[in-house]
């Protein structure tokens, strides 16, 4: 789980205001009390609500009203659970290039390399488990095929 993960789940309420009774996830940041049946909401959902009554808002303003801080809002769009609206002034940018972006943390142009650097790492570095029947050669080291078919 990452650090921003952590924030995230620490700051999700786990006992209801009105009566102290034990909160359960409904869904889009909301949660009920299993006792008196008080919703409360998390971040997400204040955010959430803030946005249906009021529609795109900056981030400061949505900070401002619903409470959150500004780096939990950050966390929600490079996670995709909020997005930037077109043609806004204002965007995140991609953590490699630099680019605008209205959710997330790569552009497709970098998450694309990204992916490939790692494939070709995880292949490259990929073993093989031993056949079924037995050490191969008495059990000598060898050179494997395919750096012999690269010379």
């Amino acid at each position: 789980m990452t650090e921003a993960e952590k924030l995230l789940m620490d700051r999700r309420p786990i006992f209801c205001k009105q009566c102290g009774g034990k909160l359960f996830y409904q869904n889009s940041g909301e949660y009920r009390c299993e006792d008196c049946e008080a919703t409360e909401l998390d971040d997400f959902g204040k955010i959430k609500r803030f946005l249906e009554k009021n529609g795109p808002s900056p981030a400061t303003e949505i900070a401002e009203e619903t409470g959150v801080a500004l780096e939990i809002i950050n966390l929600y769009l490079k996670n995709g659970r909020l997005e930037i609206p077109e043609n806004s002034k204002y965007y995140i940018k991609c953590e490699r290039c630099g680019c605008a972006l209205r959710f997330g943390r790569f552009c497709y142009g970098c998450a694309k390399e990204l992916v490939g650097q790692l494939n070709s790492a995880m292949f490259e570095e990929m073993g093989e488990k031993p056949k079924a029947g037995g050490i191969n050669e008495k059990g000598k080291m060898h050179f494997l095929e395919r750096e012999r078919n690269m010379k």
